[in-house]
């Protein structure tokens, strides 16, 4: 099996759109299996939708190198081809002097060779000082070839084009033309996932117009000869092979309101003896369970409809205040506050409005506010129903969640902002809900102690 990484010079390179139709280029022929590096949720909605396998995420500030390895090769089972679309700047990642959570880590980790998407707009000679950078900012990690993406004609093309390959030795592999049709959408906090996308008119009809135009603009068969053979180990992943009986029910909140999960976290609760029962909170009824989960996902998008739903909301306050285990990260979060408040102004509103959540947290959840993107780390108190453990994560939000005064809370940050001032991981009862988003194999023990947290209550 092959393997390389699609990575950008900086955030709005477009390696997104660029790594979306190569895959989808290939798999037309070939079994695709694609990661992306970073603790992001849309654009692997992307990828799983035109290669028809789960894109797994990679990071090496939440994973240690060994867990890196493990989610690649449980992934990489039955592929020809593994495609890992970078994060940001290829040398982007969680602090100023170390590689930590960069694409530039896990290319190291899996020794795949790099294929730079360099924002070519409106410069020539000067796209080869900045592949010249890249090749010496660290010469561990191997740039095998260059896409030049805005170019903005044959002279444009020809002349940046030229420069890299005459000064950093490498290919050019492809120039992609300056359109603004192959932008995919956005919305607050980056692309619209693809879930909400499809029922939008047009928008299937763009990404076959990118993948189109890419395909006539980058050399796939070059790419495929750069990309590095790589062996997977025989047997089961770490992490992901079977060791208990199936045993437990959780119930899942998938629907297009809340999405938000790592491909892992479903084969990592079958692995642990767990039968997933997926619910719409937005337009389903609570299936029984042992235990529920609530993703993150985009609530004030969809908060008429949540609270038209008055037997799911009453559902899951009674089950919380029965003892039932129930994690909500973000939009999770959201929805289990008394009140989602959306300000006046908040995407064209010309009054605030309200809307009713189910109330297992007395407090609301008011938007905008202060946009957080971060990185959190911190320590889990033994009372939750996670256990008691170090984790890192991330936070991405928009809103602020207005708890009182007296609040319990399980986590305790020395990174990153939570709920409120280091605090999050609010606790009542055996449902907790937060901003930290966790990966299932980097916070695998937490994950591990949930299910028995179902188990024990099942049993009482």
């Amino acid at each position: 099996m092959k393997a390389l990484m699609i990575a950008g010079d900086r955030s709005g390179s477009g390696k997104t759109s660029i790594t979306l139709a190569i895959a989808s280029v290939l798999s037309r022929t070939m079994a695709v299996q694609t990661f992306k590096v970073g603790m992001d949720y849309i654009d692997p909605s992307y990828l799983s939708a035109v290669t028809g396998r789960p894109c797994r995420n990679l990071d090496t500030y939440v994973m240690s190198p060994d867990q890196v390895l493990s989610v690649f090769a449980n992934g990489c089972r039955g592929a020809d081809v593994a495609l890992i679309e970078g994060v940001r700047g290829l040398y982007e990642g969680a602090e100023a002097l170390d590689d930590s959570g960069s694409s530039a880590s896990v290319a190291r980790i899996l020794e795949v060779p790099v294929v730079l998407v360099v924002n070519a707009r409106s410069i020539t000679r000067s796209a080869a000082a900045i592949v010249r950078g890249f090749q010496s900012f660290d010469p561990s990690i191997r740039i095998a070839g260059v896409i030049l993406n805005n170019v903005a004609g044959e002279k444009h093309a020809e002349k940046a084009g030229k420069a890299v390959e005459h000064y950093c030795g490498v290919p050019v592999l492809g120039t992609v033309p300056r359109d603004p049709e192959l932008e995919l959408g956005m919305r607050h906090l980056g692309l619209v996932p693809f879930r909400e996308g499809q029922e939008v008119s047009g928008f299937r009809e763009k990404i076959g117009t990118i993948t189109e135009v890419v395909r006539q603009s980058v050399d796939t068969g070059s790419l495929l000869k750069i990309a590095r053979e790589v062996c997977l180990p025989e047997g089961e992943a770490p992490w992901f092979s079977r060791t208990k009986k199936e045993d437990t029910r959780i119930g899942i909140a998938y629907d297009h309101v809340f999405n938000f999960y790592y491909a892992d976290l479903f084969d990592i609760l079958k692995a642990q003896g767990s039968t997933i029962v997926f619910f719409s909170p937005a337009s389903g009824d609570l299936p029984d369970a042992d235990g529920y989960i609530i993703g993150g996902g985009y609530p004030e998008m969809h908060a008429a409809a949540l609270a038209e739903n008055q037997n799911m909301l009453e559902e899951i306050r009674e089950r919380s205040r029965e003892g039932t285990p129930l994690y909500a990260e973000c939009g999770g979060l959201m929805y289990l506050t008394r009140e989602l408040v959306l300000k006046e102004g908040w995407q064209g509103k010309k009054s605030e409005e309200r809307y009713s959540m189910s109330g297992v947290f007395p407090g609301k959840t008011v938007m905008p506010a202060r946009r957080v993107v971060a990185y959190v780390s911190g320590e889990s108190s033994p009372e939750s129903p996670m256990g008691a453990s170090r984790f890192r994560g991330h936070e991405f939000h928009y809103s602020a969640v207005l708890l009182p005064h007296d609040t319990r809370f399980a986590y305790r940050l020395s990174r990153g902002q939570g709920i409120r001032d280091g605090q999050d991981g609010a606790l009542v009862r055996k449902t907790l809900g937060s901003f930290s988003h966790l990966h299932p194999v980097g916070s695998h023990a937490m994950f591990s102690r949930f299910l028995e947290t179902c188990r024990d209550s099942r049993e009482a």
